[in-house]
């Protein structure tokens, strides 16, 4: 890990409003999109045929929105782990943009902000603001507000 925040339930409000810093680069071979495009019945050529992405914008396949989406769970564990819940899950995403493409092997990184805890009945639920960067490239490819709930 990079950076990152271990904590348990009682503790996350101290940390509200924090950044957490950003993960390790990582990237997504082409086999890796294929599979999620089989799984997902997604098979956009965009995502899938080097030959055919080459004369679109972006000059190269890019990984699925939605894959870029899938990558938040082990990446905002990369940088939050929340200790002693009995329970924790997904909540949701508000405000998910896709501002820029990932494209297919490019390095890739998370940076995110434990942005609000808010109590709720046997637990908190955070929000985390995150930001998927890729190397090299000034705008953003993703930005999304994660919901989750840490119950004691």
């Amino acid at each position: 890990m990079s950076t990152g925040l271990m904590i348990d339930v009682a503790g996350l409000t101290a940390h509200a409003r924090e950044h957490l810093g950003y993960t390790e680069w990582r990237s997504l071979t082409q086999e890796q999109v294929d599979r999620f495009a089989d799984l997902t019945e997604d098979h956009n050529p965009i995502h899938i045929d080097p030959e055919h992405a080459k004369a679109s914008p972006f000059g190269t396949t890019i990984v699925h929105g939605y894959f870029t989406v899938a990558m938040l769970a082990p990446l905002i564990n990369e940088l939050l782990s929340v200790e002693g819940a009995s329970t924790s899950i997904n909540y949701g995403i508000d405000k998910l943009r896709f501002p820029s493409p990932v494209p297919v092997g490019a390095r890739f990184r998370c940076g995110a902000e434990l942005a609000e805890v808010t109590e709720i009945m046997g637990g908190v639920q955070i929000r985390v603001a995150a930001v998927v960067w890729v190397e090299g490239i000034t705008k953003p490819a993703l930005v999304a507000e994660c919901l989750f709930r840490h119950y004691a």
